[in-house]
C-alpha cells in the first residue's frame, strides 16, 4: 500500500513565488496578533459513510455534515457503562483535535451516545449524523462501542495522532444501521513460540477493537514455552516458560498480569479465550515435570519449530490431576465463556488415547463453567454438547477430514473458520516476504479476503458457522513490528468477513476502502505490509 504523492510542475512553483511570499507575510502578521492559536484547518470533504471497514450493513447518505469543534460535547445517558464508552470516545479525539470534549449527561447537540430498545442485537448500533449533531444508539454498551469505531473511521486519519493536528473534523451526514453477520469474530495471538509482553498484547487489543473483533484467543502453551503462572504447578512458568523459539529468555504472565490483560480486553469489549494445548504441543510441561511423562523422564526444553512429537501420558492418573488443576486455576482467572483445549497435531498420541483424553478433559472444562473450543481434530473424538471446533484446514485438506468436520457440524458442533491458506496471519504474503512461514502457501491480501465463510465447507449447515478467527502463530515474530507486519492489512479483511453481510463483500470495493486505512495506520504507528494489490 504505497502513498500516492502528487507533485507540482517546477515552472508553476517558480512563477508563483512572489505571490506566495506576499501571502506568507500576511499570514505571519496575522499570526503575531493571534499567538497561540491553532493552525488554520484545511477544509476537506468528509469521508463517505460507506468508506469504513468492516462494511456497514446499511448506509443511507444524507445532507448536512456535522463538524466537531471546540464547543462539541460527548453527551451520554446517566449510567456508568455508557459514560465509560463516552469517556473512551473523548479520549480518542482530544489529543488530535485539541478540544476539551466534556462528557456529560446534560444538554443537546454534539455527539450523543444512548441506549434504547430496537433491532440492534447484542452488538449492533445506529449512527445518525446531521449538521446539528451525531447520535449513536444501541441496545447495549458493546453496540455503542462498535459504533464509536465506525465514527472514528469517518473522521480524518489524523484524528489518530496523539498531538494536536490541523484539520476539519467533519462527519458526513446520513444514517448507518449495522450489526454483525457472526457472533464470533476472533484473532489468535501465539505468545508461546515467542513471548509478547503485556503492553504489546494491549496494543494488539486496541488494534483489534478498531475493526470490531470481539474475541482474543491467547495461545498460552506449546512445546517452546508455558506462559501463565499456575500456583499448583509452579515450574510450568518458571522453568517451562524460561525459553522460546531460537532460545532467549522467554517469559510468562503472572496471574495479576493475566487479569490485567483480561480487564483491558473487556474494556475494549473483547472476550479473552485462553488456550492450553493438549495432549500434544506439551513439551514445555513435560520438561517441567518428569511425572507427566509415561517413562518418568523429563525431556529437555525445546526451542525448535517441529510439531507433533510430544504428548501427555494418557494412561497416568497424574495427567488428569494436572489437567484439573490447570483448568480450575485458568477458569477462575477468566470470566469469558470459553476455554480452548487445543487438540491439534497430536501425532504422538494414538487415536484411541486421543479419544480417551478428550472424553475425560471436556467434562473438566464444563465442571468449571467453561464451554470447550478445540482445533477441528476434536471432531475425530466426541465433541461435548456446546463445543466449538476451529477448522484450520486448507483447500487441499483431505475429503475425509472435511467430511468428519461437516458430520460433527450436522450433529450440533459449532464451527469457527480459520483456514490456514486464507486466515493464518503468519503465512508469507509472497515469496519475497521477509517474515512468516509458507507451509499453507502464500497468502496475499486478496486471497485472505476474497472468500465466503458461509459457503466454505461444502455440506456444513449455515447455522453451524459461528464465525471466523485469524490466528497469528509466532515462530518468526520477534517484535511488535513483526506482529503488525504480518497482521496488517489482512486482519482488516478477516474482521470484515466476520462482521459484514455477504452482500457487501467484493474485492474491488474492499481494496479501495482498505487503501484508505493506510494513512490511519501511519497515524497509529502500525508497521504494515504495503501490498501491491492495494492502491
Amino acid at each position: 500500500m504505497t502513498p500516492n504523492h502528487s507533485t507540482t510542475p517546477r515552472t508553476a512553483r517558480t512563477t508563483r513565488t512572489p505571490r506566495l511570499l506576499g501571502a506568507l507575510l500576511l499570514v505571519a502578521a496575522a499570526g503575531a496578533a493571534t499567538l497561540g492559536a491553532a493552525p488554520a484547518a484545511s477544509a476537506a470533504a468528509p469521508t463517505p459513510l460507506d468508506r469504513v471497514i468492516p462494511a456497514p450493513a446499511s448506509v443511507r447518505p444524507g445532507g448536512g455534515a456535522y463538524r466537531v469543534t471546540s464547543t462539541t460535547a460527548v453527551r451520554v445517558d446517566d449510567s456508568a457503562a455508557v459514560r465509560a464508552v463516552g469517556g473512551y470516545l473523548a479520549g480518542l479525539l482530544r489529543p488530535a483535535t485539541g478540544y476539551r470534549l466534556p462528557v456529560t449527561d446534560q444538554g443537546t447537540g454534539g455527539i450523543r451516545l444512548t441506549l434504547a430498545k430496537g433491532d440492534f442485537g447484542a452488538e449492533g448500533y445506529r449512527l445518525h449524523s446531521a449538521a446539528t449533531g451525531v447520535t449513536l444508539t444501541a441496545a447495549t454498551t458493546t453496540g455503542l462501542f462498535h459504533g464509536v469505531q465506525t465514527l472514528r473511521q469517518l473522521l480524518p486519519a489524523a484524528v489518530e495522532k496523539r498531538t494536536r493536528q490541523s484539520a476539519t473534523w467533519q462527519i458526513a451526514g446520513g444514517t448507518i444501521e449495522d450489526r454483525p453477520r457472526y457472533a464470533y469474530r476472533g484473532a489468535m495471538l501465539d505468545v508461546a513460540r515467542h513471548f509478547r509482553p503485556v503492553a504489546e498484547v494491549k496494543r494488539y487489543v486496541d488494534q483489534l477493537a478498531l475493526y470490531k473483533i470481539n474475541e482474543l484467543h491467547l495461545h498460552l502453551s506449546d512445546d517452546q514455552g508455558w506462559r501463565l503462572a499456575i500456583d499448583s504447578w509452579p515450574r510450568l512458568a518458571t522453568y517451562g516458560g524460561s525459553t522460546q523459539v531460537g532460545g532467549g529468555r522467554g517469559g510468562y504472565y503472572t496471574k495479576a498480569e493475566y487479569r490485567d490483560i483480561v480487564r483491558y480486553a473487556a474494556s475494549r469489549h473483547l472476550e479473552v479465550v485462553p488456550e492450553i494445548d493438549m495432549p500434544g504441543h506439551t513439551n514445555a510441561a513435560l520438561a517441567s515435570y518428569a511425572k507427566l511423562n509415561c517413562d518418568g523422564v523429563a525431556p529437555p526444553l525445546y526451542t525448535g519449530t517441529q510439531v507433533g512429537f510430544s504428548s501427555l501420558c494418557v494412561s497416568k492418573g497424574v495427567t488428569y490431576d494436572f489437567v484439573d488443576d490447570v483448568i480450575r486455576e485458568l477458569a477462575a482467572l477468566t470470566p469469558g465463556r470459553y476455554l480452548h483445549i487445543g487438540g491439534d497435531e497430536a501425532h504422538s498420541t494414538s487415536h484411541a488415547d486421543y479419544v480417551t483424553f478428550m472424553d475425560r478433559v471436556q467434562p473438566v472444562a464444563a465442571r468449571y463453567g467453561k464451554k470447550v473450543i478445540g482445533w477441528h481434530q476434536l471432531t475425530g473424538a466426541h465433541p461435548a454438547a456446546g463445543a466449538l471446533a476451529q477448522y484450520w484446514g486448507v483447500d487441499g485438506t483431505s475429503a475425509a477430514e472435511k467430511a468428519q468436520v461437516v458430520a460433527a457440524a450436522k450433529k450440533g458442533t459449532g464451527l469457527i473458520l480459520s483456514p490456514a491458506d486464507r486466515l493464518y496471519l503468519d503465512m508469507k504474503y509472497t515469496e519475497d516476504t521477509p517474515l512468516g512461514t509458507k507451509w499453507a502457501g502464500y497468502v496475499e491480501v486478496k486471497r485472505a479476503y476474497d472468500w465466503n465463510p458461509g459457503a466454505y465447507l461444502a455440506g456444513a449447515p449455515a447455522s453451524a458457522i459461528r464465525g471466523v478467527e485469524a490466528p497469528l502463530w509466532s515462530e518468526t515474530v520477534k517484535s511488535a513490528a513483526d506482529l503488525e507486519y504480518l497482521a496488517f492489512p489482512r486482519l482488516a479483511g478477516a474482521a470484515e468477513l466476520g462482521w459484514s453481510p455477504a452482500a457487501t463483500h467484493g474485492w474491488t470495493g474492499y481494496r479501495t476502502r482498505l487503501a484508505a486505512q493506510g494513512p490511519r495506520w501511519d497515524a497509529l504507528g502500525i508497521h504494515y505490509y504495503r501490498s501491491p494489490q492495494v492502491p
